[in-house]
């Protein structure tokens, strides 16, 4: 069996890919696991220079995977181009973090059993990874998980989302091409029943999964003792206090809010605006989103392309009815034409809204007044996601508070949620998942430690 792979902008096809059964998922592992001696004995100079490799053709390719991205997953081209940026980087974190994997000595003689002993460990691959991705990224996030995996000495199998298998099997491509042994990287494309073939196999050691917190669940239940990272949703919030820099703020919760039309975890959805500048805020926020352009993805001057599917349009139209008649306001968009949703300014918001309390993975971001900075972080926090949060203030002890208060993966003072570099840990709390990314912190998830005790007295 095939499937069409759709350009999510005019519906054209713009390929088709295998169904792969539960055998060829099943082989797929089998040849991973077939390659996790060689990749394991790999010198770590040599994983390091496969990623090198991998990195320069990625930057010589950027045109080309940009364009694949944009026709495949409706993302601008000037986002797709930064993320093919964003890869070259991730590749070369990975050959550092490949070049300087190692454990450290311990001090056996503090205690007195241990006189006479010397102790080291070592950090060592885990063994075949799992790995997941989702439509919104498909080039950086399967590199934060096959890049690692090679610092590691992992083999991964991966299934990238059905939507955007495209650049993932252009991916494989350059890693052969780079010197990765056969084995080392599977890609299964499918469905549902192919993830779960995947992440139930007992040959897997580890699985590692991009998505929503429903299908993390039932991945947890598979996964049994083997070890998991999660990286999952979240409803990102940022709070202007009332001496924020406002045109730094709306510049970047525009941005934030708006890019790959809020199709990202880290998509700003909830903004908490000191009353003092709720009215000067929401004049320049309402000016610069609707100076946003809506158009064609492969037009590189296009702002906002479409959504992936019909579904997800029609669920966040959905919400944003919802909302108005739930007595939320809109100040600007709330219009959709097939799959494209504009961009969505919504205010008189109360919390138990969908558009405020789940994530809508799209472009839709609220507009709430505050009065007192202590209970807009409370609001904040008041989430069942926890991944990332934006704090704009001067103030260097409410900066401190948001840091001790707030229970996120990560605080941004200063700007917004949806900053991210490739080096840094990324991960959430609560329903937002387990584990971090970021390929230093990657590794660690995919080694495990080797403890090596040597008698001196023998």
């Amino acid at each position: 069996m095939t499937s069409e792979i759709i350009n999510p902008y005019d519906n054209s096809v713009i390929a088709t890919v295998p169904e792969c059964s539960e055998s060829e998922v099943r082989e797929a592992i089998s040849r991973a696991v077939v390659a996790a001696k060689p990749m394991a004995e790999m010198p770590a100079h040599e994983r390091g220079a496969i990623l090198n490799r991998a990195s320069r053709l990625i930057e010589e390719k950027a045109t080309d995977l940009a364009r694949l991205m944009a026709q495949e997953s409706g993302k601008p081209m000037k986002y797709a181009r930064g993320e093919v940026a964003r890869a070259v980087e991730t590749f070369l974190f990975a050959a550092d973090e490949a070049r300087r994997l190692h454990g450290e000595t311990i001090p056996l003689d503090a205690a007195k059993t241990g006189v006479g002993k010397f102790g080291y460990y070592v950090r060592v691959p885990i063994g075949v990874i799992a790995a997941i991705t989702p439509f919104n990224f498909p080039l950086n996030l399967v590199a934060h998980k096959i890049a690692p995996a090679i610092a590691a000495g992992c083999p991964i199998v991966l299934k990238p989302a059905p939507a955007t298998p495209l650049t993932s099997l252009r991916l494989a491509e350059i890693l052969r091409e780079a010197g990765l042994p056969e084995g080392a990287f599977e890609i299964v494309t499918g469905g549902a029943d192919v993830g779960t073939w995947l992440t139930s196999d007992p040959r897997v050691a580890m699985i590692t999964f991009t998505g929503s917190p429903p299908v993390a669940r039932q991945i947890t239940k598979n996964a049994g003792l083997r070890r998991v990272t999660l990286e999952l949703g979240g409803n990102a919030a940022t709070v202007i206090d009332a001496d924020a820099n406002i045109d730094h703020a709306v510049s970047r919760t525009v941005m934030g809010s708006f890019a790959y039309s809020g199709q990202t975890c880290i998509s700003v959805q909830r903004i908490y605006i000191h009353r003092e500048k709720y009215d000067e805020f929401r004049a320049k926020f309402v000016d610069a989103t609707n100076a946003l352009l809506i158009g064609d993805p492969l037009n590189e001057k296009t702002d906002i392309g479409p959504v992936i599917n019909d579904a997800a349009a029609t669920r966040i139209d959905n919400w944003v009815n919802e909302a108005v008649s739930q007595g939320a306001q809109i100040a600007v968009g709330g219009t959709r034409m097939g799959k494209v949703m504009s961009p969505t300014i919504l205010e008189n918001v109360s919390e138990s809204m969908q558009v405020m309390c789940a994530e809508v993975f799209g472009p839709i971001v609220s507009l709430v007044p505050f009065d007192d900075f202590d209970a807009a972080l409370a609001a904040v926090d008041h989430s069942e996601f926890g991944l990332q949060a934006g704090i704009y203030t001067r103030d260097l002890n409410k900066a401190m508070r948001a840091v001790q208060r707030l229970n996120v993966g990560g605080v941004i003072i200063n700007d917004v949620p949806s900053f991210r570099v490739d080096q840094m840990p990324y991960g959430g709390t609560k329903d937002s998942g387990i584990g971090r990314e970021g390929p230093r912190f990657a590794v660690e998830e995919m080694t495990t430690l080797k403890m090596v005790v040597i008698n001196l007295g023998v």
